[in-house]
């Protein structure tokens, strides 16, 4: 999604939900019509029984048939409207939502949720779509105008609406109490299928490891309870919605008997027509149907119900974000300002207060032990993961003050673990830019070092990769990896453990590629383990425990890691006095920021 269409589509989606009103208005009143014609079937019997019957007259007998099938057949075609209108918001709803749920979807595991619940946002969607083309709208169309049939049966004798009244109440209580049973279950059941759902995305994602090891057996079984406990509460939610809509649907027909029943008695009294007597038991079976089928419904009413409102918080989610004026593209520095990030899945700080600045043509590394908070600075540079306090700045402004496309164009990053997206090589380099030139991908491969590679692949730079790329091995992720990280030169190229997976001529192109982003005077924050991922650095700053503890030149760094590391495997009287070298600090700090997704 770019720039121009986001925040159109953002509103495009708030407008759609909340124009709902005015579609339920229509589909109200659609309703009525249907329920005012379905009271053809009624006053075809009476004047059947009553009028044609009694008179004998054939003409008269066709006539009301004619107009009969007449009403019936503008019945179903305000029937068929009503459908179509649900089928076709529905698609909208769908068309319009999708991508934005989906977007928020992606976004979602920066904040600590897992790729399952992220992608329970598209499923909302799928499920509104699904519930507005089934029959559990058209029985909470229909539910409104009961009292329509309820107080033609009244006009018929008042005792069979007294009759039909209490009928419709405890129809109405079984409802009810559908509704009470199966709220406590739902969000029960949700939470539980989400789990399963992590799970199995787990156990796909490692099923090497689980294949090589021997713990695939395990791994199921893990499945299997979690699918238990999702079955153990999907069919309590099941038998409740099935057990009332059975009573239901015993009461109805109770109900319809005792209404003919009671017609009969009142016709032997003389109080009632015998044309009265079908035509009272026409409409209270029409009268109870939308109950009926309301309850036999309800279960996916609710999911529908709890999806939807999902959906209104993914839209109110997109409309919170400001639209950012345009800047322009960052050419001098690179500050980093007192920042302090923690892990958004568990709130735990990762890194505390770390401050420096680069300039425009400087590289630098940052290494440390594991843990110590180092790839939690890279994923804070590139906006991965907020910041809770301080800023990271390029040329004086706050990242936050781009959009991410924006952000995008000036900024490349190679994570630790590589992924590629379901496409060619060159929609991977390109970043899926669909108006990406060729010569800027055939230069970004050759700044990787990796064009002669990519020619030799079958289809070239039009070889599929499949998902996640795993027809590459590893170190052709990696370098692929890098090349999309350097395409169109960004300002700003974040390197996470660039060299795990390269052989020599893979480190030798990555010190390559380095020196190209500060000649043309880009900056590189590159983290490493392997020393020889550091040639082409000019600064060197040590992250531990998650702090800065040392920054300064890279010559001068190693050489006072290398005095370090040799001092404290000797004994402590050997050991020399040592001053810290200064971490750079700015005095003047952010205040608290949060972010997170609803």
């Amino acid at each position: 999604m770019n720039e121009r269409q986001g925040p159109a589509q953002r509103r495009s989606g708030l407008q759609l939900i909340r124009g709902a009103r005015g579609l339920l208005v229509f589909l109200f009143l659609v309703s009525g019509v249907i329920n005012v014609l379905a009271l053809t079937g009624s006053f075809y019997m009476l004047q059947v029984y009553d009028r044609a019957l009694t008179s004998g007259s054939v003409p008269t007998l066709v006539a009301i048939s004619i107009l009969a099938v007449g009403l019936y057949g503008f019945q179903g075609i305000f029937d068929i409207i009503r459908s179509q209108v649900l089928v076709r918001i529905g698609a909208r709803l769908d068309r319009m939502m999708a991508p934005l749920a989906h977007r928020v979807a992606v976004d979602m595991p920066r904040f600590g949720y897992s790729a399952s619940e992220a992608l329970e946002r598209g499923r909302d969607v799928d499920t509104v779509r699904g519930f507005l083309g089934s029959q559990g709208p058209m029985a909470l169309f229909d539910l409104p105008w009961m009292p329509l049939f309820l107080g033609f049966i009244y006009i018929l004798h008042p005792m069979l609406g007294a009759l039909t009244i209490a009928g419709a109440f405890v129809l109405t209580c079984l409802a009810i109490a559908t509704e009470i049973l199966t709220r406590r279950h739902a969000q029960a059941s949700h939470e539980a299928t989400v789990r399963r759902n992590m799970i199995a995305e787990s156990n796909a994602r490692n099923a090497e490891v689980m294949k090589a090891m021997g713990y695939a057996g395990r791994a199921v079984e893990r499945f299997r309870l979690a699918n238990e406990a999702h079955l153990s509460l999907q069919t309590r939610t099941s038998d409740i919605s099935g057990t009332f809509a059975a009573i239901s649907r015993v009461l109805r027909m109770l109900l319809q008997s005792a209404i003919l029943g009671l017609a009969a008695y009142l016709t032997i009294r003389g109080e009632l027509s015998s044309g009265a007597i079908i035509a009272a038991t026409v409409a209270a079976a029409r009268a109870m149907a939308p109950v009926d089928l309301a309850i036999g419904n309800w279960k996916q009413i609710v999911a529908a119900r709890a999806a939807f409102r999902r959906i209104g918080e993914t839209a109110a989610i997109l409309d919170i974000a400001p639209e950012r004026m345009a800047l322009p593209a960052p050419r001098r520095s690179l500050s980093v300002e007192g920042i302090t990030v923690a892990s958004p899945s568990t709130g735990r700080v990762l890194l505390s207060d770390v401050s420096f600045t680069l300039e425009a043509g400087q590289a630098m590394g940052v290494i440390g032990p594991s843990g110590g908070g180092k790839t939690t600075l890279a994923r804070a540079l590139t906006g991965v993961w907020p910041v809770l306090r301080g800023a990271v700045r390029l040329d004086d402004a706050d990242i936050p003050q781009w959009t991410d496309d924006a952000l995008g164009r000036h900024l490349g990053y190679l994570p630790q673990d590589v992924v590629m997206v379901d496409g060619t090589v060159s929609e991977n380099i390109a970043r899926l830019d669909p108006d990406a030139k060729p010569e800027h991908i055939i230069a970004a491969a050759q700044a990787a070092a990796i064009h002669e590679m990519i020619v030799r692949l079958p289809d070239g730079y039009q070889t599929a990769l499949g998902p996640l790329g795993t027809a590459l091995s590893a170190g052709q992720r990696q370098r692929i990896g890098l090349a999309r990280a350097l395409y169109r030169n960004p300002f700003l190229v974040v390197l996470d453990e660039p060299n795990s997976n390269l052989d020599a001529a893979g480190e030798a192109a990555l010190t390559k590629a380095i020196e190209g982003v500060k000649a043309r005077g880009g900056i590189a924050i590159v983290v490493a383990h392997r020393p020889s991922a550091l040639k082409a650095v000019d600064v060197v700053g040590v992250i531990q425990g998650g702090r800065m503890v040392a920054f300064g030149p890279k010559d001068e760094i190693l050489r006072s890691r290398t005095r370090s590391d040799g001092a404290r495997e000797a004994p402590a009287a050997d050991q020399p006095d040592r001053k810290a070298v200064p971490v750079a600090v700015v005095s003047k700090a952010r205040s608290d920021r949060t972010a997170g997704v609803a």
